[in-house]
């Protein structure tokens, strides 16, 4: 793979950590372990078996935490202390040639990583205001489904991945940008 797929494939992994890192993580290590995927030598600990077993152990938690209103804001609020971190890594690793992760990539994954973060956890956050529980449980399936969905895609066709990823987000930003002046328009002074 040339230089530009891999860093196209560590942008969508770091995308990826900051919906859900521990899936991303166990996602990538158990493609590593099964020999899907020859993975670069700095992601090559995601293959551990510690490594999957932790990190499934915790998609697993994340799975139930996350189909719980007001559990998810919460858990996202913690998690904000391990999707960016994961972001960072998977990004760097997927850069590495020789092991060594670059002070660049791993700026890049952070700031990937904190900002779909951010989307999820807005988007969250303004889904909880609503009294029933299915929409909260539509978009959680629905992240679930767009991280494995992404993770399937991504190694066989980065820049396509890359690409729905972009568009995802811009139409999520966009949706938040519209609900927010819906809800907060100031109302016309009378005259």
């Amino acid at each position: 793979m040339t230089d530009a797929h891999l860093f196209a494939i560590g942008v969508v992994l770091a995308w990826l950590a900051g919906v859900r890192a521990y899936l991303t993580v166990f996602g990538v290590g158990l493609a590593g372990a099964l020999g899907w995927l020859d993975l670069p030598e700095a992601l090559q600990a995601t293959q551990s078996p510690w490594v999957l077993g932790v990190s499934g152990a915790l998609a697993l938690t994340e799975f139930f935490a996350d189909k719980i209103p007001g559990v998810d804001s919460g858990w996202d609020l913690l998690q904000t202390l391990a999707r960016v971190p994961a972001g960072a890594f998977l990004a760097a690793a997927t850069l590495s040639s020789d092991g060594e992760l670059g002070a660049g990539a791993l700026a890049t994954g952070a700031g990937v990583a904190l900002a779909s973060h951010a989307l999820k956890s807005g988007t969250r956050i303004m889904l909880n205001t609503s009294p029933e529980p299915v929409t909260n449980w539509t978009a959680s399936v629905g992240e679930d489904v767009a991280v494995v969905g992404a993770l399937a895609l991504v190694f066989a066709y980065p820049w396509l991945t890359l690409a729905v990823v972009l568009l995802f987000s811009l139409g999520i930003a966009l949706s938040i940008w519209w609900v927010w002046r819906k809800l907060f328009r100031r109302a016309p002074k009378p005259a």
